[in-house]
């Protein structure tokens, strides 16, 4: 295939996604979702294989692991017809973790062939995906991501199911998830949402394939796909051939002081690549624990960096960067537990620190190109309680869920971002006007944390400052990292500072570990300052 018609397909396959997207963010009712975007939608092509085509400029902590869902989908729901809807959150069958609902819609084309029954065929042409984080799914606090130690603990779980079975409601599964949560009419709407992003998608495919027929869409996409595993192998064949290995931790899993160690172990050899995760932690008591679907989302977004930076050009993200690469994980480890294993923080946390442990293996072989650590932590703060009775709500109840940005990690020709979101997070904030309007909270602070970021000679980023005053009683937890080491600077830049959690009552300050849950009172603020990145090189 030319180059030019190449990227004229790829575009056309990352829009459909792109325009997902863009109906779930406006119709959804949550601030998490609506505001902060804390969403991932994708295309998959239909099949055994369920292989990842397109993607939008998403989350990548839910793009490289959405093919597990998909797969599981399509396996535990088969045969599919049009008009299905699969919906799954289970970690142990597809999902991340439980607030990350998925919903997998196939696509038929008017060309697809029959069955020899007659009939729509059961395996369509492509397959379409939403991935979005509810702010609530029930468990034991609001927000669903206690510090648990068992997946129950965490809120509904849903194994693949049908949703909606050839274009018909399944009202009973539905009522079932909206009786489990604490928000049910947001929930309702969100996911209301995830399903007219996928009638756009669909839409979108259709129309599509009626431009250029259902034979050159698959000859494209499997063009596309074999082109991506071309550049994927092309940057690994840049990087020189050894063994690199790097151990970075997690400060505790929230049951016990005890540092919870992340080790990679990287093998470059030809046009291939192996990560090897062994003397990571085994699975711990707390909710660190990560499927291991996540470390593989986690290895391949720190690859795709690599091929984008070594090669200078657009990479597609597609099942084509996926296939050079070899994940090996310890059975019963910290990333491969076993049922019924907590993971609300997996996701969230643990994925960030594979980030970092891949990337310091990566800079032993390409010291000139790798950045030091940034933040390794999304902050995540949820909070929920009962409104006040002089506010007139469609529920009584209310549930939030947000992660803080914060400093990126410097490179050797740049000092690292001050405020952002890094890595395995890609959300935006939620505004201060919408956060106050939806929930009994004043926001007292929100800034920069000058002087976080690690000096070297190139400075690592800024963390960020917010505080914020509850109106009412609400159960609040905060699961972060990063509180007792700060992120590694390379080349002999110095680390950035550690992050910071505080709870402000009556004028005196608590300080407050890294993970807690504690009940706020109005009038009390939590305050959250949030990690800064390392420094790159010797400071002046």
């Amino acid at each position: 295939m030319d180059p030019a018609t190449l990227t004229i397909f790829n575009h056309l396959f990352a829009s459909v996604a792109d325009e997902m997207g863009v109906t779930l963010g406006r119709t959804a009712y949550s601030p998490n979702i609506k505001e902060r975007l804390d969403f991932s939608c994708a295309v998959f092509l239909g099949g055994n294989s369920a292989q990842l085509l397109a993607q939008a400029a998403h989350i990548p902590v839910h793009l490289g692991a959405m093919p597990a869902s998909v797969r599981a989908a399509a396996e535990r729901c088969a045969p599919l017809h049009p008009g299905d809807v699969i919906i799954l959150n289970d970690p142990y069958s597809g999902g991340n973790h439980l607030p990350d609902v998925t919903l997998v819609s196939p696509v038929f084309l008017e060309a697809d062939p029959v069955s020899a029954t007659g009939g729509q065929a059961a395996s369509p042409s492509f397959l379409i995906a939403s991935r979005a984080h509810h702010a609530d799914v029930g468990g034991m606090s609001p927000g669903s991501m206690p510090l648990s130690t068992e997946l129950f603990q965490e809120g509904i779980i849903i194994p693949p199911v049908k949703l909606v079975e050839r274009g018909n409601l399944n009202e009973a599964l539905w009522q079932i998830i909206l009786r489990n949560v604490r928000s049910p009419w947001e929930r309702e709407g969100d996911l209301a949402a995830q399903l007219a992003a996928h009638d756009t998608g669909a839409t979108r495919l259709r129309e599509i394939a009626g431009r250029y027929g259902r034979t050159e869409l698959r000859q494209q996409a499997n063009a596309l796909i074999d082109y991506a595993e071309t550049l994927t192998r092309s940057a690994i064949r840049m990087i020189p051939a050894g063994r690199y290995a790097f151990c970075d931790v997690l400060d505790d899993d929230g049951q016990s002081d005890s540092p919870v160690p992340v080790c990679a172990t990287l093998t470059v050899s030809g046009d291939t690549l192996t990560v090897d995760f062994e003397g990571t932690s085994s699975a711990v008591g707390g909710n660190l624990n990560a499927v291991p679907a996540i470390a593989d989302s986690a290895v391949v977004y720190c690859v795709r960096c690599v091929v984008l930076a070594l090669l200078q050009t657009d990479l597609p993200m597609n099942q084509g960067v996926f296939r050079p690469i070899r994940v090996s994980i310890p059975p019963g480890s910290l990333l491969d537990p076993h049922l019924p294993h907590a993971v609300a923080a997996g996701n969230v946390e643990t994925s960030q620190r594979i980030v970092d442990a891949v990337f310091g293996a990566m800079a032993q072989a390409l010291p000139g190109l790798i950045p030091a650590a940034s933040q390794g932590t999304m902050n995540n703060l949820t909070f929920g309680g009962e409104f006040p009775r002089e506010r007139s709500r469609a529920s009584s109840h209310f549930a939030y869920y947000e992660t803080i940005g914060g400093g990126a990690g410097a490179g050797p020709r740049a000092a690292g971002a001050s405020g952002v979101h890094v890595h395995m997070s890609n959300t935006r904030n939620t505004p201060v006007e919408a956060l106050e309007y939806d929930y009994p909270v004043r926001i007292e602070r929100y800034a920069l944390r000058a002087g976080s970021g690690g000096r070297g000679q190139f400075d690592g980023g800024d963390g960020i400052t917010r505080a914020i005053r509850f109106l009412a009683p609400a159960t609040v937890t905060i699961t972060a990292d990063r509180r007792r080491r700060g992120p590694y600077g390379l080349a002999h830049g110095r680390s950035g500072r550690p992050g910071r959690n505080v709870l402000v009552r009556q004028s005196e300050e608590l300080e407050l570990p890294g993970k807690t849950t504690l009940t706020a009172e109005p009038g009390d603020v939590i305050l959250i300052e949030t990690p800064g990145g390392g420094g790159w090189g010797s400071p002046g």
